[in-house]
């Protein structure tokens, strides 16, 4: 048994995650039929955590749940709360993916507490950076930001390198991430930007394809959102081949759909309905898992630019659907209908205008200021088009001066473009 799981933690170094998954699931098969003890209970709750970590990132998030509840009733039965705590980690990152917010946060917060009561700085730090994981899912990007950038601050300089858990990603990587992406949504592009070299760097060490993918994929969306498609790009394709080097499903779909939109937005059509169909493909089959990803709203915005309109709708409206528990992403989802339905071949100016406002609702609390200067942007163009003049130099100004402030050029040079014709 012990050598099974050994051959299990050597393929899941190595990026062989069907491996790693055959040799766990034996290792937990032969320690089923020996005698009961608490060394067997020790080691079956080690394999289970361990086998969860591998099926998260073939993108089996539901099986993995199973595994880590399996792990916390064995930290029970054991009586030890520092198992307990690691296992409600692994509890909350598998809520998160499934949209179960309220269970991952549940969990998180227990870990937390436990990790604090304890006094064990690495669950404390690892609890803390899923728990920014968690907000940054419920559109709380200022608390994530705060909770991440905390355990960074904690960090001891010899533990830069270490994952503390059943994920290869050190956390001082994972942490990084967060505060990417979240200072992303934010339009907080200059304040993220070390974060980005920092983790890209972090990242390389680990020559590890899931860490080095994620990297690149943070550093590149955040180029994506401030509209330097160019570098964004170059990250993105880093991402993609890294993913699919290491076997890594859960993340995959995401950079499929993303590389279908920057493709899409270069003009190269045919590659990015390649890549849209594959998208499509991958992002079915991990939502029959029930993992809710923001796949659906990037493809979308794929389709939108390659004029499939039918097809646009389609995914904005899934998008809207399985997003009721991320207000983030279901904020961008809306504004994508809305550019959908003031698109010049079914222009309708009262959805368009409703799919903004519903957008501006869940954006304005939250802060995302990108987001928000898109939606103003969106509602310019509808109001010059209905002969609504003052409004729409209302709208482009608003647009204009958030652009200007973040630093958005691609977008400033489109919204001074509507702005002039206006005039």
């Amino acid at each position: 048994m012990s050598y099974l799981r050994q051959a299990g933690l050597k393929a899941t170094a190595r990026s062989a995650l069907l491996d790693a998954r055959t040799w766990f699931e034996q290792a937990l098969g032969v320690l089923a039929a020996l005698p009961e003890s608490p060394s067997t209970l020790e080691q079956g709750y080690e394999i289970r955590l361990e086998l969860a970590g591998v099926l998260v990132r073939l993108g089996e998030v539901r099986q993995a749940l199973e595994h880590a509840r399996e792990a916390e009733t064995l930290a029970a039965r054991l009586n030890d709360d520092r198992r307990r705590g690691r296992a409600c980690v692994t509890l909350n990152n598998a809520h998160s993916l499934l949209g179960e917010l309220n269970e991952a946060l549940v969990a998180g917060t227990r870990a937390l507490e436990i990790g604090a009561r304890l006094g064990d700085l690495r669950l404390r730090i690892r609890a803390t950076t899923y728990l920014a994981q968690t907000h940054y899912y419920r559109g709380d990007f200022e608390r994530a930001v705060e909770l991440a950038t905390d355990s960074l601050r904690a960090l001891p300089a010899d533990w830069v390198h270490e994952s503390f858990g059943s994920s290869p990603i050190p956390i001082s990587v994972y942490g990084r991430l967060w505060v990417i992406h979240c200072l992303g949504e934010l339009g907080r592009f200059a304040e993220a930007t070390p974060y980005a070299a920092e983790a890209l760097r972090l990242a390389g060490a680990t020559q590890h394809a899931f860490t080095v993918g994620e990297a690149h994929n943070a550093a590149g969306q955040l180029h994506l959102r401030k509209g330097d498609w160019v570098t964004g790009r170059s990250l993105i394709e880093r991402a993609f081949a890294a993913f699919r080097t290491g076997n890594i499903v859960v993340a995959f779909s995401g950079m499929v759909a993303t590389s279908s939109w920057v493709l899409a937005q270069a003009g190269e059509a045919s590659e990015a309905l390649t890549r849209l169909q594959e998208g499509e493909e991958l992002v079915e089959r991990q939502a029959a898992q029930g993992v809710v990803l923001l796949s659906y709203h990037t493809l979308g915005r794929a389709a939108l630019l390659l004029d499939r309109l039918d097809e646009a709708q389609s995914l904005g409206e899934r998008a809207v659907k399985s997003s009721s528990s991320r207000p983030g992403i279901a904020a961008q989802a809306l504004h994508l209908l809305g550019d959908i339905a003031t698109h010049p071949d079914r222009f309708d100016a009262e959805r368009g205008e409703a799919y903004y406002r519903q957008a501006l609702v869940l954006a304005e609390p939250r802060g995302m200021r990108p987001l928000i200067a898109h939606c103003h942007l969106g509602l310019g163009k509808l109001s010059r088009r209905t002969g609504q003049r003052e409004l729409a130099h209302e709208h482009f100004t608003i647009a204009t001066t958030m652009y200007r402030e973040m630093d958005m050029r691609f977008w400033l040079e489109q919204a001074e473009a509507e702005a002039r014709e206006l005039a």
